[in-house]
């Protein structure tokens, strides 16, 4: 949810035949996020950007074969990291993210922006 350039480098360069979506653990690490903060100016402001986001970029559900991925993942990495790793590698996709935890798992194709 933070700006920063080189992500939104990274999602200017997305072409027209390029997919590009999110996972259901990642909208609710953002919402939670969000719920967790007071009320106020920071808040809304969020809110708002994350909406706008997630109208536009289309959320993944929780494939069954993400249970056999993540089985074969188990390390001692955070649980919704592990997850969403396993997501990505069981749609075949490529996981876009600035989190270095995410290089530990040599089979996912990762691109930091």
């Amino acid at each position: 949810m933070r700006s920063e350039a080189r992500m939104e480098d990274w999602l200017s360069s997305v072409g027209p035949d390029d997919n590009v979506s999110t996972s259901v653990i990642t909208r609710g690490e953002v919402l939670f996020g969000i719920e967790r903060l007071a009320a106020g100016r920071r808040r809304t402001e969020l809110e708002d950007k994350a909406n706008r986001l997630l109208t536009v970029i289309p959320c993944e559900a929780i494939p069954v074969a993400a249970g056999d991925r993540y089985a074969s993942l188990k390390r001692p990495l955070d649980e919704n990291d592990l997850w969403i790793a396993a997501t990505a590698l069981a749609l075949g996709t490529t996981l876009v993210s600035d989190d270095s935890d995410f290089q530990l798992i040599q089979e996912l194709h990762l691109v930091r922006p």
